[in-house]
């Protein structure tokens, strides 16, 4: 069988591309985004199965297949609720929700290698379910690994996101963990009325805001509980700052 996996966050592409290789499957190859994909899809054959994240960091995953029309299979991968995807099942092989269960994954591939029929697309039906589910909806929750295991952090459990030394990273009220995501890429994913983002450097929750203390330039010091970064609206953008606390 002849795979790949188009995902954007790469701790749960490296835990599916794991969990293809226990099962003797090694992907042709790792796509982290639509742009990534198209240039892929335009220099090699096609694969037999697509593992599909429905929403990418630069677009929602049609994007692809208005440059492409691919007669693989497909199986979604995806963080959001089960609802929002049942409406895939009309011709793609199944669904898997993360963090992905080895026994859900063994159970769609053999679904898979036991269907005989090609599969036919209708683009235009896919696009409009994508955009009736998945447009303009923010991201619900986050996949990050805790020690040897991979576990999920809902969103609003999120205070703040802090880049610093080229890393990202995410903090509850409890730990702070690393995220392979730019915060310019989570801008797009985070809803604007919850998260705002203060700074080069940082992201914050409105409702985890403990304090605003005033500071030179006219700028403001955010105080969150447990985050210990250095979080300093910037001159640019506290006019802003200020309208977004007030709305």
């Amino acid at each position: 069988m002849n795979c790949i996996i188009i995902e954007d966050e790469k701790p749960a592409a490296r835990y599916l591309e794991r969990l293809l290789q226990k099962q003797g499957e090694e992907p042709m190859a790792v796509l982290n985004s639509v742009r990534e994909a198209v240039a892929w899809f335009e220099s090699h054959p096609e694969p037999d199965l697509i593992f599909l994240d429905i929403q990418l960091g630069d677009g929602i995953s049609f994007e692809i297949f208005e440059k492409i029309q691919p007669k693989s299979a497909i199986i979604f991968t995806t963080a959001f609720d089960e609802y929002a995807v049942k409406a895939f099942k009309f011709n793609s092989i199944d669904y898997l929700l993360k963090p992905i269960n080895e026994n859900e994954l063994k159970n769609a591939i053999r679904k898979f290698k036991e269907q005989n029929s090609n599969v036919s697309w209708d683009l235009l039906k896919i696009k409009e379910l994508l955009s009736q589910n998945f447009e303009n909806k923010f991201r619900e929750r986050f996949l990050v690994r805790a020690g040897n295991s991979l576990k999920t952090v809902e969103t609003d459990q999120i205070s703040c996101f802090y880049s610093k030394d080229k890393f990202s990273f995410l903090f509850t009220e409890n730990r702070e963990y690393p995220i392979d995501v730019s915060l310019s890429e989570l801008e797009n994913q985070l809803n604007p009325k919850d998260f705002f983002r203060i700074s080069r450097n940082a992201i914050v929750n409105l409702k985890f805001i403990e304090k605003i203390k005033t500071h030179s330039g006219s700028r403001f010091i955010i105080e969150i509980k447990n985050v210990f970064e250095e979080l300093i609206v910037s001159r640019e953008r506290t006019a802003d700052f200020k309208n977004w606390l007030e709305n």
